[in-house]
Order: structure tokens, then C-alpha cells, then sequence
């Protein structure tokens, strides 16, 4: 057999298509409900399974509602709710590494009874699958077949690992603290770098929390602070390309009070959940060009697709917004706090070297009302558009995580509540690459012998050897060795001359 398979892989990302879905909670309070007066709302993803064609997934809601009781005590009730959903998809292989997120869009509360409460969440469901995709082409051991083979680079993934941190940080105060309402932590991530069988990713932890003071005064403090981890990982070296996510667990968050004479100390706990993914470029050698010189030879060509990522980056900006009560709304007297404060990315996209990101930033403000004394909540939703340069070109897939932090809601005229927040987004990219190769070679029909001697051919200007080798359908060492005093590529139209064993 004159031609081989020879197969090699090539790293293969499949995007997977988003979706909304909405998970229903029914969080018990333990005791009546009067109000809802914030709720802040995380999903996260506990495990993943890829079969063939499908991809189901398991994860959680968790919510913590800051509500106000029938004796007017207010209090915080945390819950988890659990769902789970799955994607569609034929590039889907049962084995394959899969990766899906969630990310909160929406959320409300749809009900109070009593002791219960009843909310409706808004989940985008996103992901990709990820595995080493086999690509055919040929090899070849026949004397009569002359090939040229060529170096072209390919791009492999390693594997992916996961890891876990906890984020340790406190707030330390002069006053005592009678009560923690509150806790919103979120991450994202900086940079991820290889090293020798390990990968380090490292990013930001923002922490907002919301509290009481002895004196009954509603406060709240930022924890902005760093993580750094080494993930181990077989098979990276530092030329590898990574890249990576971090996920605040939030269900397992813990806020300590610390507390004596001279004031409180708030400490708090933060896990992280890490995933670290790795790929490595190579080189390899495969037949690019081939022709007998005794038969025809049909040629199939194939292109194929590979993943290749980018360093991440950071994008930063700053949200603005207001709103106006409506008129049927006690006005505000005194703003207290806000709560759930969050950012949902809607849509992102480059233009002229710069990624342009979408989305809404969300918050409750809750405020007294002097007239009759009560308490009262309402949630902003405020757009926005930030701009920053990022260093890759147009055609991508772009993965985009963002959080905010410093956020201020101020009360003006009694009606008019305005916001403002800076935002950190970090920004992955991913891009598929195509190239291409002979797969398949097949031997054909045999030329008709050579009746003659002697042939005068005439190699054009600028033709290299091996065109000149394959239009003549002879080898290059029988033209070098009949022509010894030509170089090439020929500088002018010259004329050659071969030789055959004539054949009686």
C-alpha cells in the first residue's frame, strides 16, 4: 500500500448554546414575614457530567433575604436551592471534559406567607465542552510516490484540575457591632500563569458587609483583597497556555464578630472553588504535496479547526444611574442601606481594539419614611456600557466575569436615588484556528510509458525544484544529477535536459 493513515489532535472547544432558565425557591424565614427588604442572589455549579449528545448539570441557588418580621425586627435568612438542567449538543462526547456556568439575570420575590417566601430566579445557562479532536491525514513508503512534507503547528489540550482557597479577611472597627445582616462576596480572576506541573491563578475577592452597629445604625464595610493559588496539574510546563475561573461559595461564606472594650472586628471566611485549564502548542511534520512518477494520484484535502486561547485580561470602568420614585411611593426621609448588590453582563463585543461591555447593575435601597414611620424598598436597575482597550482581534469567543465594588447610592429631594460603582471585568478569549491537509491519497490510472530516450524540458522563471520535479513527473535527484550546473529557483526560462532507460 503506497499511502498510510497518520493522525495526530488538536484541541477543540465547543461552545455550548445559552439559555435562560428559571429556578423557583421557597425559603422559610422561621418566623412571619412582614417584608422582603433585600435579597441578594448567587448560582453556582456543583457537577457536571458530558454523555453523548448531552451535558447534565447540577447546581444551586442561594439566596439571603435581609427581612423584616410582624414585630418589625429585621434579620437576614439565608437559603439554598437546589436545580439542575442540561444542554443539547452533537459535539458532545460522552468523557469529554465539560464546563458550564450560571449566571444570576433576574430575580424577584414573588410571594409572602407568613413564614414563607417564595422566589423566582432567572438563571443564563453557559458553557463549553472540551477535548482533543483527531484530524487524518497521510503517510506514505512507496518508491515511486515522491512527497514534501512541511511543518505545521497544532495545538493540544492538556487537561484541566481543580483547586480550593480560602480567602481569610476582616474589617476592624471602634464601635461594637450588635448584628451582621448581610454578607455579598465575588471574585474573579487577574491572571493565570504555568509553571512546572502546577498552575498559579490569582485575582480579586470583594467583600461587602452589611451590619448593625450597637447603637442601631446601619453600616457597612469593603473588604477588597487578593487570592494566589497553585493548582497542580500533570503534563504543564511553563511554555503552556492556561486559563482559569474562580467561584465564591457562597453558600459557605462565614462572618465572625469579634468583639471587646475597644470595638468589634469582623472576620470573614471566603472559599473559593478554582478551575485551571492548560494547552500546549507543538510542532509536526506532515506530507503538504505529493505525485508519482507512474501513476495519477487523486487527492483529498481536509480542513480542520483548533482552539487556541489568549491571555486574560482586565476591563474597568464605572457605573451610573438613577431613579425617580414614582408618585404613589412614600418619599424618602432617611436612606438606611442598600443590599444585593450585583451586575449581570448582558452582552460584549470588540470594536476597534477595544472590548465593549453590556449589562445592568442591580440594587435595593431601603429608606424610612417619616409620616408613618415605616420601612421601604426599591430596586434599581441601572445599564451601562464600559469601554477598555483589550489586545486581541475581532472574530472570537469572548467570556466575560464582572463584579463591582464601591458602591455608593445616595438620595437627593426626596425622590431622586442615584448610584454609582466601579467594575471589574475579567476577559477571556478563545478563537478557533484552520488549517488544512492531504487526508486521503489515492493511487489512479498508470501514465503511459516513456517511448523515448531523451526529453528537453523547459523549467519557467522562478519555478523551484520541486514544481519543476512534478510537472515533469520525474524525481528531483534525476534532474539535479542530469543537470548538475542549474541552481534553484531558475533565474530564467532554461531549458533541461532527462534521460530515461528506454524500455525495447
Amino acid at each position: 500500500m503506497a499511502f498510510e493513515r497518520e493522525n495526530f489532535n488538536v484541541a477543540k472547544k465547543s461552545n455550548l448554546s445559552k439559555g435562560d432558565l428559571t429556578v423557583e425557591c421557597n425559603v422559610s424565614a422561621g418566623a412571619n414575614v412582614s417584608k422582603v427588604l433585600s435579597l441578594a442572589v448567587e448560582g453556582f455549579v456543583n457537577s457536571v457530567e458530558a454523555l453523548n449528545g448531552v451535558i447534565n448539570y447540577s447546581g444551586a441557588v442561594d439566596t439571603k433575604l435581609v427581612i423584616m418580621g410582624e414585630d418589625g425586627e429585621i434579620n437576614t435568612v439565608c437559603s439554598t436551592c437546589p436545580f439542575s438542567s442540561r444542554f443539547e449538543s452533537d459535539e458532545v462526547e460522552s468523557g469529554q471534559d465539560a464546563f458550564v456556568k450560571v449566571k444570576v439575570i433576574d430575580y424577584n420575590v414573588e410571594s409572602i406567607g407568613g413564614e414563607m417566601v417564595k422566589v423566582a430566579v432567572v438563571l443564563e445557562q453557559n458553557g463549553f465542552a472540551l477535548a482533543n479532536k483527531q484530524v487524518e491525514t497521510i503517510d506514505c513508503h512507496d518508491d515511486d510516490v515522491c512527497y514534501k512534507k512541511d511543518e505545521i503547528s497544532v495545538i493540544k489540550y492538556i487537561g484541566s484540575a481543580n483547586g480550593e482557597v480560602t480567602n481569610e479577611s476582616e474589617i476592624n472597627l471602634r464601635e461594637n457591632i450588635k448584628k451582621i445582616l448581610l454578607t455579598e462576596s465575588h471574585a474573579i480572576v487577574r491572571n493565570v500563569e504555568a509553571g512546572a506541573g502546577f498552575v498559579t491563578i490569582s485575582g480579586d475577592v470583594v467583600t461587602r458587609v452589611l451590619y448593625l452597629s450597637e447603637n442601631d445604625k446601619f453600616e457597612s464595610g469593603y473588604i477588597n483583597d487578593t487570592f494566589k493559588e497553585e493548582v497542580e496539574l500533570a503534563g504543564v510546563t511553563r511554555e503552556s497556555f492556561v486559563e482559569g475561573d474562580a467561584i465564591v461559595k457562597t453558600d459557605s461564606v462565614v462572618t465572625e464578630i469579634v468583639q471587646d472594650e475597644k470595638g468589634g472586628k469582623i472576620l470573614v471566611k471566603v472559599p473559593l472553588a478554582l478551575t485551571v485549564r492548560a494547552f500546549e502548542e507543538g510542532k509536526i511534520s506532515v506530507i503538504n504535496d505529493v505525485y508519482s512518477t507512474k501513476n495519477e494520484i487523486n487527492v483529498t484535502t481536509s480542513s480542520f479547526n483548533m482552539t487556541a486561547i489568549s491571555p486574560m485580561e482586565i476591563a474597568e470602568g464605572k457605573i451610573e444611574g438613577s431613579l425617580t420614585l414614582d408618585e404613589d411611593m412614600p418619599r424618602v426621609d432617611k436612606f438606611l442601606f442598600s443590599g444585593g448588590n450585583s451586575v449581570a453582563v448582558t452582552n460584549s463585543y470588540l470594536k476597534d481594539g477595544e472590548i465593549v461591555i453590556e449589562g445592568i447593575a442591580k440594587t435595593t435601597a431601603i429608606y424610612l419614611n417619616d409620616e408613618d414611620s415605616s420601612l421601604h424598598s426599591v430596586q434599581l436597575d441601572v445599564p451601562f456600557v464600559i469601554s477598555d482597550k483589550l489586545s486581541v482581534s475581532e472574530g472570537g469567543t469572548l467570556t466575560v466575569d464582572a463584579i463591582v465594588n464601591d458602591v455608593d447610592v445616595v438620595v437627593k429631594k426626596g425622590r431622586e436615588i442615584y448610584y454609582d460603582a466601579k467594575i471589574k471585568a475579567s476577559v477571556g478569549y478563545s478563537s478557533d484556528l484552520v488549517s488544512s491537509v492531504i487526508s486521503e491519497a489515492t493511487i489512479m490510472e498508470e501514465y503511459p510509458a516513456k517511448d523515448y530516450a531523451m526529453e528537453v524540458i523547459f523549467a519557467p522563471s522562478g519555478k523551484e525544484l520541486w514544481e519543476v520535479a512534478k510537472t515533469a513527473r520525474v524525481k528531483e535527484e534525476q534532474i539535479i544529477a542530469q543537470n548538475p550546473e542549474i541552481a534553484f529557483p531558475v533565474a530564467n526560462d532554461t531549458p533541461l535536459v532527462l534521460f530515461y532507460q528506454r524500455v525495447q
